[in-house]
């Protein structure tokens, strides 16, 4: 076989492998992920500031993501982000509860804020994350409300 008929056998051993790569069924890559996040927060005497919500997802594509949730406030100028664990992806619908300090983010007090949660897919490589696609969110305007 010449230089032109390998040419050609890689050719259609390239054609062969595209089709097998991009024939997977539809609901392979589908997803039913949501999140969100509750009309109101927390600040503990302690200065910590709570956010809580529910959400629901599938899971994650297979090769070897994960779903964590992320939360944050702003208030003025100021935004607290946090993180609020790795989701269980069963279908279901779950709450959430994530937790801040206000140490270094003292401007944060009690009355209105803006409150943002994400569910993250978090795609590794090894042990190192490679890239993070936000794949559901929620934005609202809530109130931090003080405990004593």
């Amino acid at each position: 076989m010449g230089i032109h008929g390998t040419r050609m056998a890689l050719a259609a051993l390239s054609a062969l492998a595209a089709t097998a790569v991009f024939t997977a069924p539809a609901d392979a890559t589908s997803f039913d992920q949501g999140i969100s996040v509750q009309p109101y927060g927390h600040i503990s005497e302690d200065g910590k500031v709570t956010l809580s919500g529910k959400y629901h997802c599938t899971n994650p594509s297979p090769m070897g993501a994960k779903l964590q949730i992320a939360a944050a406030v702003v208030q003025g100028g100021t935004r607290l982000a946090f993180g609020g664990g790795e989701a269980e992806c069963d279908g279901q619908e779950h709450e959430w509860e994530a937790t801040g300090s206000l140490k270094f983010t003292p401007a944060v007090h009690p009355g209105p804020a803006l409150a943002e949660a994400q569910l993250n897919e978090i795609h590794f490589s090894g042990l190192m994350p490679r890239s993070i696609d936000t794949v559901a969110e929620d934005r609202q305007e809530i109130r931090l409300i003080a405990h004593h």
